[in-house]
């Protein structure tokens, strides 16, 4: 039967593609919330062109409030294996992209475009493995779902749309992960932080500048590669000096504007889960305005305070006393997003801990840093304690057999930082899409996948509906 389905899939590249490049043109990056589309216009669009494609193969279908597509085949034998994606995407700095983020582009064998690894490339994979068993007529014991979301970048809020209306079937995987198989995740605290104050200037006696401006990161949960501030009462011969001595390895740039000097960093973007692969723009632009003589005070104080607890180049969260480690791996914390206008701010800090930690540990030691010691407030958007499934449990293993069988290499289980789209989904694990140390960009400038690799998923998904469920 593997042979078969190797042989369809293969025969299957074009459909693939066009797929692909019909979600990949969708840029459903979460937008206002409307009564007929929960998470905004654009993921609502991609989650109907997924159930067209859906119901042209003859699946049954269901739509939960345009948040969350069902695609059932042989669902009166009951569904046993639920494999779960999702079609919104992060937002793309157009800039830093070589081809249209928006556009699906082949070079040689390389798809690039906004979500061809997270999570529309695999996507595409699982509808067309399911497509491939249901034509090739493999007989099923047990039906199969699969569940495209679009709220997992922001929250999976999805998942609860979803809950309210039906129960996740007994067996999950997702494919917003690595191979073999991820079993084990970090907890999860996502917070945001403002200041305590009003917008006010209160300044000390002699010379020195102001913070008018900072504006640094877009998305929570990745490493910030461009900020930007505009400072006051500063020569921008003052600032290119401090620029000369900076070793954080952002790169810096500085003009005069009407006159302000405005100095932008561009750094090296990187999920929040790897922190240590990327370069922190914000952490950098507050050290190097942290160097320069500053006369205004809160917004001094404020920018010293975020660097006493972020330091540049720190992701242990060392500083704010969060550093520790297991099996599981250590606990890595990243300042995301930073907004200042004067001495008002607001911020987003993203902290993954390992087993070994509790959530509620993790928040009382951040809140007292912030809030006691730096006088800022702060407000917890989510927490997840660690997710932990059995390497010895039955799906586990029929997962790693078949990507022994397939991928023709010993299969392993896997402990990482980055909470996958089963976080909160009790035995369900990440089974794809990512393989071995490639940096896919994700989140990034010029996120890709190859064709190949595409292929090699859908095969494997084919082959995990037939064991499980045949």
């Amino acid at each position: 039967m593997s042979t078969e389905i190797h042989e369809y899939i293969r025969s299957q590249k074009e459909e693939l593609l066009r797929i692909l490049g019909e979600l990949v043109a969708i840029p459903s990056v979460m937008g206002e919330a409307a009564p007929e589309a929960p998470f905004g216009e654009e993921p609502k669009r991609a989650l109907l062109k997924m159930q067209s494609f859906c119901e042209e193969m003859g699946f049954s279908v269901t739509n939960y409030d345009n948040a969350v597509l069902c695609a059932d085949w042989q669902p009166d034998l009951g569904i046993e294996l639920g494999i779960l994606a999702h079609l919104d995407v992060v937002s793309a700095n157009e800039n830093g992209w070589d081809t249209d983020p928006f556009l699906l582009t082949e070079k040689n064998g390389v798809l690039y475009g906004r979500g061809v690894i997270d999570d529309k490339g695999p996507a595409a994979a699982v509808l067309l493995a399911l497509k491939c068993v249901k034509e090739l007529g493999i007989p099923l014991k047990r039906g199969v779902r699969l569940i495209f979301g679009t709220n997992e970048e922001n929250g999976s809020e999805d998942l609860e749309i979803y809950k309210d209306h039906d129960q996740f079937p007994p067996k999950v995987f997702t494919p917003d992960g690595s191979f073999p198989v991820i079993n084990i995740e970090k907890g999860m605290l996502r917070s945001r932080f403002f200041s305590a104050y009003g917008k006010l200037e209160t300044f000390v006696e002699g010379a020195g500048g102001s913070v008018a401006e900072f504006h640094g990161g877009k998305i929570p949960n990745a490493v910030p590669d461009r900020a930007e501030a505009v400072l006051k009462d500063i020569t921008l011969a003052e600032v290119q000096n401090a620029i000369g001595d900076d070793r954080s390895g952002a790169a810096f740039e500085a003009s005069e504007n009407g006159g302000s000097v405005v100095v932008v960093c561009n750094g090296k973007p990187a999920h929040a889960s790897t922190p240590e692969t990327g370069i922190n723009a914000v952490t950098a632009l507050i050290s190097l305005i942290n160097r320069l003589p500053m006369k205004e005070l809160i917004s001094r104080d404020i920018l010293r305070a975020l660097e006493r607890f972020f330091p540049h180049g720190e992701t242990d969260g060392g500083a704010l006393g969060l550093k520790c480690s297991d099996d599981s791996g250590a606990l890595t914390a990243v300042l995301s997003v930073l907004d200042m206008d004067g001495s008002v701010c607001c911020g987003y800090i993203d902290v993954r801990f390992p087993t070994c930690a509790k959530l509620g540990d993790i928040e009382e030691k951040e809140r007292y840093s912030l809030e006691r010691r730096a006088n800022l407030k702060l407000d917890v958007i989510l927490g997840d304690e660690p997710h932990t499934v059995p390497e010895n449990s039955p799906f586990v293993q029929t997962l790693l057999s078949v990507y022994e069988n397939i991928e023709g290499e010993p299969g392993r289980c896997l402990a990482i930082g980055g909470g996958t789209y089963v976080h909160n989904i009790e035995g369900g694990v990440a089974f794809g899409a990512e393989r071995g140390d490639t940096d896919y960009h994700m989140h990034g400038d010029n996120e890709f996948v190859t064709t190949e690799e595409l292929l090699k998923d859908a095969e494997l998904f084919a082959n995990v509906i037939a064991k499980v469920c045949g």
